[in-house]
């Protein structure tokens, strides 16, 4: 590697919670910056709290966290906030999904650290944003999903939609403030200034739309898409298909690659026949076509079986993986997905790594998640606190740090 990351320097304060602000971070470190989670005294980022927990260590808040210098603090004591203000005004970066508004109570919002240091990025992520009717409302992911239409797309028709099982909203929310503070930093570079970036999970799902929204628009509201199951009935064939052992996969909507689905599953006969070379006719016969996919991949040995054959024909295909079949793909692995480190209490720990690579840095991570409060005094030390001054802080409880931590700092 001959370069060094590319946000090296850049000093970025994380002051979030859960996953979409702390996932945010997460990236910015792995590309280089210098991350300091703050957190509130004894209980922390409430993701702590969240499972998978083993020995009081959870997996939630480790996944999110590597990377970060840990810093534990009292923001309503007046060294607490001072100490705080300083961080901030050393800083390139600040991240926050407070509500809107709950921050400037503290001295904390956009406002205010923009006027102490004017080159700062400051970025919000809230459930609605800071602006329109919902903004003071709180919310999740989930609140996110339901609401922005994704979730009455998923599922089975006349059944209710099923959860996700993955926080879209928050990491894609998390993905596009990457994004954006990158492009503010650049902006920087010529402006001199910093500026406000304000994401909403709500956004973020509504922007995701793509099928679903043309529809409607682009039809005058005549189309409403909604719930179709397994496959797609506007792009024959796109769907999920059951097999002898499980579940796969088969993309083969376009022209082509139908023909080679269909040289396979029924001869050179039904690969010719003109009337299926077009999207529309395989959608007009879509029940016809999807009943004899079903037929030919119940009647191979297994998943497996079809996914090889699927592949010597040209058609992509995958199996429906199951997450210890992922966490053993030789393609997870092969792509560093998942990422070993050493921590403080548990030892050996594997946990899903971020998917961007370099080629001329090294983006893996630095280091294990923080215990609470693990790096408070060289944190405070960097911004010019003495020694004095840390001791009478830590006695008087501004800043905390669990027992684990100091033996680990």
């Amino acid at each position: 590697m001959s370069q060094s990351p590319p946000l090296a320097g850049i000093r970025v304060i994380d002051y979030s919670h859960f996953l979409a602000g702390p996932h945010m971070s997460r990236c910015l470190s792995a590309m280089g910056a210098e991350v300091i989670k703050v957190e509130r005294p004894m209980a922390g980022d409430a993701g702590r709290a969240s499972p998978t927990i083993v020995q009081g260590q959870s997996g939630y808040f480790m996944q999110q966290n590597m990377g970060k210098q840990g810093l534990c603090i009292n923001l309503r004591d007046p060294r607490g906030l001072d100490m705080m203000h300083k961080l901030t005004d050393s800083a390139d970066v600040f991240v926050e999904n407070y509500r809107p508004g709950a921050l400037n109570k503290l001295g904390l919002g956009y406002e205010e650290l923009s006027r102490r240091n004017p080159k700062l990025v400051y970025c919000s992520v809230s459930a609605y944003g800071h602006t329109g009717p919902d903004s003071a409302r709180p919310g999740f992911g989930l609140i996110a999903e339901a609401k922005s239409g994704a979730m009455s797309l998923i599922g089975v028709p006349g059944e209710p939609p099923p959860l996700f099982r993955m926080p879209i909203a928050d990491m894609y929310a998390g993905m596009h403030g990457v994004s954006a503070i990158c492009a503010a930093l650049f902006g920087r570079v010529t402006s001199g200034r910093g500026q406000h970036i304000d994401i909403a999970l709500y956004d973020c799902m509504v922007s995701m739309h793509d099928f679903a929204a043309q529809s409607y628009l682009m039809s005058g509201g005549q189309e409403m898409p909604k719930q179709t199951g397994h496959d797609l009935p506007q792009s024959t064939v796109y769907g999920v298909f059951a097999a002898k052992d499980g579940y796969l996969v088969i993309a083969a909507q376009m022209t082509d690659t139908w023909k080679s689905l269909a040289r396979l599953i029924g001869g050179e006969a039904y690969a010719s026949d003109a009337r299926l070379h077009g999207q529309a006719g395989r959608n007009a016969s879509r029940e016809s076509i999807l009943a004899k996919v079903s037929a030919w991949t119940m009647a191979q040995a297994s998943v497996q079986a079809c996914c090889a054959a699927l592949d010597a024909a040209g058609v992509p295909a995958a199996p429906v993986q199951t997450i210890d079949q992922v966490l053993s793909d030789p393609q997870t692995l092969a792509r560093g997905m998942v990422v070993e480190q050493d921590h403080p209490l548990l030892g050996k720990i594997k946990l899903p790594n971020l998917p961007f690579r370099f080629s001329e840095c090294d983006t893996s991570p630095s280091g294990p998640a923080p215990m609470l409060g693990q790096h408070n005094r060289q944190i405070a030390a960097s911004v010019g606190f003495s020694s004095g001054e840390i001791d009478a802080m830590e006695l008087d409880g501004v800043l905390y740090s669990e027992t684990a931590a100091e033996l680990q700092s």
